[in-house]
């Protein structure tokens, strides 16, 4: 067998040796086969490389297992096996690899639970299990302390929303069955990307969610939350976040009035939902201004439109259709048409 690191040439590019400073052996210290369409799987033999610090081999067709001798890997910092064909479980093994920085697993075919001891790879930043097979609910993850990234989206994961590392700066957990409130994420300060959309998620949106402040984009869509906590904002209060999508929830009630306090927000979707009574005036000023993208189809909102909708409705995209509003077909954010009146007043009357 041909030692890669005695030998040259385009067979053993992307593999890296490292240059002995004594009479010692050069040993492999890093492979990257990042999508050059390998197929085949892992070895028990890939626990031999105990010197390799990143292993790499993301978009190919690796088949099978995941090795439990990947636990001899113990100098690994950045560990990427994502995008090929895994089966199987996580091995509870990958657990020991305490110098780990960075781990993707996504887009196999894994199974199981995700193992508890994670949480004891103190060093990890990047952590993404997403696009799997993956059931149970999500472990402790608060041993994390470094993690900034946590994606465990379009999986099966289950149960209540635990405590998260505080450090975290992205967290996606969309496409899975949880359940219970979101009032756990309130204690990440750090937090600029959110998204927990197709869940079951359910009650009240709070301000501390709303609020966070450095949230720029909020996904809440699809679940069963029932009303929005909003506050007023002002000066240096004033969040940051551009991005507002709750779209088919069961969100009820009049428009929250104060989203036009929010300064940076751009991009609003609250179509899908119990909506009912007019638009509010302020969000034509809105409309004329900082707001790019309004969806607002599919409620039971009533009246006639702020008259900036009228004149400037061509520069936004989004769509009022679905509602029970005086909306001129000319204007494209009306097309699609509207609701019979009486559907309106049958919302209006449960709501009271």
């Amino acid at each position: 067998m041909v030692d890669p690191c005695d030998s040259m040439g385009e067979r053993f590019l992307g593999i890296l040796c490292s240059i002995p400073l004594d009479n010692s052996s050069s040993r492999i210290i890093a492979i990257d086969l990042d999508d050059v369409g390998y197929d085949g799987y892992l070895t028990p033999s890939i626990g031999n490389l105990t010197e390799l610090t990143i292993l790499n081999i993301s978009k190919n067709k690796i088949r099978r297992t995941i090795p439990e001798t990947i636990a001899n890997l113990r100098k690994l910092t950045r560990l990427s096996l994502a995008d090929n064909c895994l089966t199987g479980t996580i091995p509870t093994e990958i657990t020991l690899l305490k110098n780990l920085e960075y781990l993707d697993i996504s887009g196999n075919r894994l199974s199981g639970s995700i193992p508890p001891d994670i949480s004891g790879l103190r060093s990890l930043t990047y952590l993404s299990m997403s696009n799997n097979a993956l059931t149970g609910t999500i472990p402790d993850l608060t041993g994390l302390w470094q993690l900034s990234t946590l994606d465990l989206s379009s999986n099966q994961l289950y149960g209540n929303l635990p405590y998260f590392p505080v450090r975290l700066t992205t967290l996606t957990i969309n496409r899975n069955i949880l359940t219970g409130h979101i009032s756990p994420v309130k204690k990440l300060k750090d937090l600029s990307w959110l998204d927990v959309s197709y869940n079951r998620l359910s009650g009240i949106i709070s301000k501390d969610i709303i609020s966070l402040p450095r949230l720029v984009h909020l996904n809440i869509s699809n679940n069963r939350f029932t009303a929005t906590e909003m506050v007023s904002f002002s000066g240096e209060e004033n969040p940051p976040l551009q991005v507002l999508d709750a779209e088919n929830n069961q969100l009820h009630g009049h428009l929250p009035a104060n989203l036009i306090k929010i300064q940076n927000l751009s991009t609003i979707n609250l179509a899908h939902n119990q909506f009912s009574g007019p638009i509010p005036q302020p969000y034509g000023n809105k409309l004329e201004r900082s707001w790019r993208i309004l969806y607002l189809e599919n409620n039971f909102l009533s009246g006639n439109l702020p008259p900036q909708f009228i004149t400037r409705g061509q520069r936004i995209t989004g769509s009022l259709a679905r509602n029970c509003l005086v909306c001129p077909i000319r204007i494209p954010l009306c097309q699609g048409g509207q609701r019979p009146i009486s559907e309106c007043l049958r919302q209006n009357h449960r709501s009271t």
